[in-house]
């Protein structure tokens, strides 16, 4: 008998370490070659490891959410052959995702049954979240995923074998439990990426309204005309062009800013990150080139990939690059926000929700469709006059719609 070491892969663009998010084995699980073990993530891909190997697993580096070393072992394999150690193996990119923790990798010492009873049972966010929702103690369910993963087809069974929790006579119920969640995968990404902004950027935010009317009603008539495979367009497409218009006007507000070195970056280009809410938490998906694109082009491209990157099917490189970030929440934009700059970005343009109020038109109120800007730039960067000019040039724009089709 032989032992096979497993090492974490070299996953490029300079890693040092990527998160373990998921194992797909446990101590003492048989192997076949090209047998997927675990999932890792870093930045904003996540990778699938493979097994090289036929064997037996002998000993997993970590726990779910640990930063692993690149070239650390990560798994052993007792095998028929003679000992040996993987050579680089072939990683394929898994749903896109954000991440990242390190802890020396070592084996973990065999628990007696008392203590593995009481550990935390191991299920997704989504599933715990549908145990509280169902007033159901994780702990009582029997898992039938990989590792005991807890599932939520498995607590659908819990409550259909009637072992529901019973509520008070008054139809009401003292709730006691406490669940401690480790923030892992993209949720920490996020929360990372969160902190670096908000600690490292100045933020100015300006607010301005913007009287969609026009654009409102241009925007139903081509969606009306639309042709066959073209998109439903939203208010985003025409944002966009409208943001390569002003962005030829201030061209610092297209930038990014390494504060370690000290330079500002301007791009010609317009790579516009959309922020896009996702199962697994915010991503920014990137259309490229929004300067060579038109509206509908730029609806196509939105689109695509806010699909891609809801079903998990982003590339690395579909996640990455953007220049300047649009944030909205449709309908559920709220009149104001203060949206945090996509570091290294140095601006993002926050959409709220259009609302038909009264407007005195000079003689009289009249109804208009009325929209607020709230945008936030890195104060290092743009000064508050540049960054009023830049939004009433953007403000122009939308309430002058036909300004946007124009050229030069």
């Amino acid at each position: 008998m032989g032992e096979f070491i497993i090492k974490m892969p070299d996953v490029g663009e300079g890693v040092a370490e990527a998160e373990l998010v998921e194992w797909h084995v446990k101590t003492g699980d048989p192997v076949r070659e090209d047998m997927v073990i675990a999932a890792v993530m870093t930045d904003k891909a996540t990778v699938e490891i493979p097994s090289p190997v036929n064997g037996t697993v002998i000993w997993l580096a970590g726990e779910v959410g640990d930063r692993i070393a690149v070239k650390a072992p990560l798994v052993r394999i007792e095998t028929a052959g003679d000992a040996g150690e993987a050579q680089p193996v072939q990683i394929s990119q898994a749903p896109a995702a954000e991440t990242t923790k390190i802890e020396a990798a070592k084996p973990a010492p065999a628990a007696p049954a008392p203590a593995a009873a009481a550990e935390k049972p191991l299920a997704a966010p989504s599933v715990r979240l549908f145990a509280r929702e169902n007033g159901v103690d994780l702990r009582q369910v029997q898992g039938t995923g990989a590792a005991g993963r807890i599932l939520r087809e498995d607590i659908e069974q819990f409550l259909a074998q009637g072992t529901a929790p019973v509520t008070a006579k008054n139809g009401f119920a003292r709730k006691t439990a406490t669940e401690e969640i480790k923030l892992t995968g993209l949720r920490r990404r996020i929360a990372e990426k969160m902190v670096l902004s908000t600690s490292r950027i100045p933020h100015i935010t300006y607010v301005e309204e913007v009287d969609m009317t026009a654009l409102e009603e241009l925007r139903v008539t081509m969606n009306t005309d639309r042709r066959e495979g073209h998109p439903k367009l939203t208010v985003l497409p025409f944002l966009m062009r409208a943001l390569v218009k002003a962005i030829s006007g201030q061209p610092d507000v297209n930038a990014t800013f390494d504060d370690d070195a000290g330079i500002i970056t301007r791009y010609s280009a317009v790579h516009i990150g959309i922020a896009t809410q996702t199962p697994a938490g915010l991503t920014v998906p990137v259309v490229r080139h929004a300067e060579a694109r038109g509206i509908w082009d730029c609806a196509v491209e939105m689109n695509r990939l806010a699909e891609a990157a809801r079903s998990g099917t982003a590339t690395r490189d579909e996640l990455l690059g953007s220049t300047i970030t649009i944030s909205s929440l449709g309908a559920l934009g709220g009149i104001v926000s203060t949206p945090v700059i996509n570091h290294p970005e140095v601006a993002i343009i926050g959409v709220n929700k259009i609302a038909t109020r009264p407007v005195w038109d000079g003689a009289q109120f009249v109804p208009r469709k009325m929209m607020n800007l709230s945008s936030s730039f890195d104060h290092r960067i743009v000064d508050g006059w540049d960054a009023a000019t830049f939004v009433q040039r953007i403000r122009t724009l939308l309430e002058t719609p036909a300004l946007i089709f124009i050229e030069g």
